[in-house]
């Protein structure tokens, strides 16, 4: 986990930006599999989630920042 915000904090903010763009429409997908019954590892959805919401924090910091 420490990892993934590491890496999320090294970038600039367009490339947060498009982070956050991309796992937003890989969550979409995958909430369409699980609608039409098939995803079969629901956790997915969660981490998805938890990834965005981490991106979005990171990137909110980044702003306050300035």
């Amino acid at each position: 986990m420490t990892n993934k915000a590491a890496e999320l904090r090294a970038k600039d903010e367009a490339a947060l930006k498009e982070e956050v763009k991309s796992l937003q429409k890989a969550h979409f997908a995958l909430r369409m599999q699980k609608a039409t019954q098939q995803l079969g590892n629901t956790t997915t959805l969660k981490t998805t989630r938890r990834d965005i919401a981490r991106a979005k924090t990171i990137l909110a910091q980044k702003q306050a920042a300035k």
